[in-house]
C-alpha cells in the first residue's frame, strides 16, 4: 500500500508511535523513526526492515533538531511524503488549583508546539509530494472533559484546531490533514494515567478503569494499539486522498463528534 513512500514518524521510541511506525514499515513506507529516546533503535530491530527504517534523534519541542532532523530526513529519503505527529506526553493529573505554571508548558510545547514545529518544516517537503499527508494524534480527550487533565485537553484541543487550520491551509498545495482522536490505548502510559485516577479517587486500579475510561464506551473496553495505526496508514494512502480536515475517532464508541 506504501511502497515507495517515506514518513516521519514522532515519537516512535514505543507505545502507539511505535506501532503505526511498525504498520508503515510492514506496509512498505521507507520510515523515519524519530524520537528523543533510545527506543527508536529498538523499534529499527523489530522492524527488521533495513534501510527503510531510519532512527533519528530529534526533540519536537527544539526548533533547530526539528529541523535538523527533518533534513537529515529528506536528504537519506529524497524527499518526505508524509508526518505522524505522534510524539506526546499526558501531563498530570491534578486539580487545576495544583498544576504548576511549568508543567502546563511543557505539556503544551510537547503535544502542540511539536506538531507546529514538525510541520513548518516539513511542509515544503510535503507540497513536493504527489500525495502529501500529515495526520495529527489528538485524542478524545480533546473533545470531552477528563477531570484533573487540564494541560492534557487542552493540548489536544489545540491539536483538532491546528489540523483544521492546517488542512485549509494546505489544500491548495494537495496535501491533506487528518487528526486520529484515540480512545484510552491498551499500554504503559495509560495504566499510569489510570493508576493516577485511582489515587485521586480513591478507587482500585480496575475501578478507575472502568469508572473513567471504559464504562461508557460502547465496546466497554480499551482501544488497541493497531486500530490506532490501521487509521492512521489509511489517511496516509492513496484511498484517503480525499478526507481532509477530519478528526476521527478511534476510541471504542466513547466520542460520537
Amino acid at each position: 500500500m506504501h511502497a515507495g513512500k517515506s514518513f516521519v514518524v514522532t515519537g516512535a521510541s514505543g507505545g502507539i508511535g511505535r506501532t503505526i511506525a511498525l504498520e508503515l514499515l510492514d506496509s512498505g513506507a521507507t520510515v523515519a523513526l524519530a524520537a528523543r529516546s533510545d527506543g527508536i533503535d529498538g523499534t529499527a530491530e523489530l522492524a527488521d526492515a533495513g534501510e527503510r527504517a531510519l532512527p533519528v534523534r530529534m526533540d519536537v519541542t527544539d526548533e533547530s533538531s526539528v529541523e535538523r532532523a527533518i533534513e537529515e530526513v529528506a536528504s537519506a529519503f529524497g524527499g518526505i511524503d508524509g508526518v505522524v505527529n505522534n510524539a506526546g506526553i499526558a501531563g498530570p493529573t491534578a486539580p487545576v488549583t495544583d498544576v504548576e505554571a511549568t508543567e502546563w508548558d511543557h505539556t503544551m510545547a510537547v503535544n502542540a508546539k511539536g506538531p507546529f514545529l514538525v510541520t513548518k518544516h516539513a511542509t515544503p517537503h510535503l507540497i513536493e509530494s504527489d500525495h502529501g499527508a500529515i495526520v495529527n494524534i489528538s485524542s478524545i480527550s480533546g473533545k470531552r472533559p477528563l477531570e484533573d487533565r487540564t494541560p492534557y485537553t487542552a493540548s489536544k484541543m489545540a491539536l483538532i484546531g491546528l489540523t483544521r487550520t492546517l488542512a485549509f491551509e494546505l489544500g491548495d498545495e494537495g496535501v491533506t490533514v487528518n487528526a486520529v482522536c484515540p480512545g484510552a490505548t491498551v499500554g504503559p502510559r495509560i495504566d499510569r494515567v489510570i493508576q493516577n485516577q485511582a489515587e485521586r479517587r480513591g478507587l482500585s486500579f480496575e475501578e478507575a478503569k472502568r469508572t473513567v475510561f471504559t464504562e461508557d464506551a460502547a465496546l466497554g473496553e480499551l482501544v488497541d494499539p493497531e486500530s490506532v495505526a490501521e487509521m492512521v496508514s489509511f489517511l496516509l494512502g492513496p484511498h484517503a486522498r480525499h478526507v481532509t480536515a477530519q478528526d476521527i475517532n478511534v476510541d471504542g464508541g466513547t466520542a460520537w463528534y
